[in-house]
């Protein structure tokens, strides 16, 4: 009798090395950069070109692996590059060459997250709805990997923290090559099923709900540290409010698939769009460090809640044979577009409006697109035919 493993496990273990591999190394960009003497706007250079760069990139590689249908190879030549190209950002001493070399991380490093989307939303099959359970180990792994890989940064120094998520890359190689993913064919051509794609009214109109949402995301992400700065807040309590934030994803990734049964992709994404500009109006109202660890507990019903219902929705959206592609262009959008505006807003809002100011203002801009994307959608999209009268 043969041994079959569960198919849930190898998307599940990529998401878990993935994450704990970046705990190791999104919170301490910045602080890296700065300890190599950099000034402010070059680190909010090397920092903002990130997501920009994504916006290209991940359609691109995702498309190149739809095109080609050879997506594992797509994805093991993309964890390669990426790997070497994190471990050599350390060893860099020109500011020039660093820029380039951290420009071709980002290329790089773009589609590894929406490949396993795409490749565990194929894996799961009718359970589609379930990405959540699967994606929660990504969650766990962030969670267990953030205070060890601190500690290792405060004693070793912070070039470790490139090792370490290039070494996390290498060891997604095993899961990486397990993942399977859709061979739908297209009835079409690849490029005429791209236009198709992007001239669907319901996907852009999406798409805008979901830049929107990514400003949201990326506010409460990168700014939330200033605000607790702002009112008098510690670092420990930075770290107190990030594990909070943490926590409240597990119950929300655990039953996601009940919420999209009940809600819908759809209804789901609105929720977590309102409910991620509820988070930055209440921002505006909360002047105690207590009062944001509070409202951290709404965590789990945005930025979480945001992926769960947009992947689910580019996968049920997606032509056949685009699969791939539709998970890289709504991450690049969420994260990519909506991101780089998020950081470029929230940037320029604080230095005009302290923290506070920002967030209401992003609260106010997020509410404004919901409402433009309700009535738009009333306006635009072809109302269903109702029955005739017996």
């Amino acid at each position: 009798m043969s041994f079959r493993l569960p198919p849930r496990l190898w998307p599940s273990a990529y998401y878990f090395i993935y994450f704990s591999a970046y705990a190791a190394l999104s919170p301490f960009q910045a602080l890296y950069f700065q300890s190599r003497g950099l000034s402010g706007g070059q680190i909010g250079l090397l920092l903002g070109m990130t997501p920009l760069i994504m916006v290209l990139a991940a359609p691109l590689w995702t498309g190149l692996a739809d095109l080609t249908r050879r997506h594992r190879t797509v994805l093991l030549a993309t964890l390669v590059g990426a790997a070497a190209l994190a471990a050599a950002i350390p060893t860099i001493r020109p500011t020039a060459w660093l820029f380039l070399t951290v420009a071709l991380f980002a290329f790089f490093a773009a589609p590894l997250s929406p490949m396993a989307d795409s490749a565990t939303l194929s894996m799961l099959g009718g359970d589609g709805n379930k990405y959540g359970r699967v994606r929660i180990w990504g969650t766990l792994g962030w969670g267990l990997a953030g205070p060890l890989v601190g500690a290792l940064m405060q004693s070793q120094g912070l070039s470790w923290s490139y090792w370490i998520y290039a070494a996390g890359l290498c060891l997604l190689l095993l899961p990486g090559s397990r993942l399977t993913f859709s061979q739908a064919r297209s009835g079409a051509p690849f490029l005429q099923g791209m236009r198709r794609l992007l001239a669907d009214r319901r996907w852009l109109l999406f798409l805008f709900l979901a830049v929107a949402g990514g400003i949201s995301f990326a506010a409460n992400g990168i700014y939330m540290g200033i605000l607790m700065n702002d009112v008098g807040g510690t670092s420990t309590l930075v770290g107190v409010a990030l594990f909070v934030a943490t926590v409240s994803e597990l119950p929300m990734m655990f039953f996601s698939h009940r919420l999209l049964e009940r809600l819908k992709p759809r209804g789901l994404f609105i929720l977590a769009v309102a409910i991620g500009a509820a988070r930055c109006l209440l921002y505006v109202f909360v002047h105690a460090p207590a009062g944001i660890i509070a409202v951290q507990l709404l965590h789990g019903m945005t930025s979480p809640a945001l992926l769960v219902a947009g992947v689910n929705y580019a996968a049920v959206n997606a032509p056949p044979g685009l699969e791939a592609t539709a998970q890289g262009v709504f991450s690049a959008v969420l994260l990519g577009l909506g991101g780089t505006l998020g950081n470029l807003t929230g940037g320029v809002l604080i230095g005009r409006f302290g923290p506070e100011g920002m967030y209401g203002i992003v609260a106010v801009i997020t509410f404004a697109c919901l409402v433009i994307f309700l009535l738009a959608e009333r306006l635009v999209l072809p109302r269903p035919v109702s029955a005739p009268t017996p």
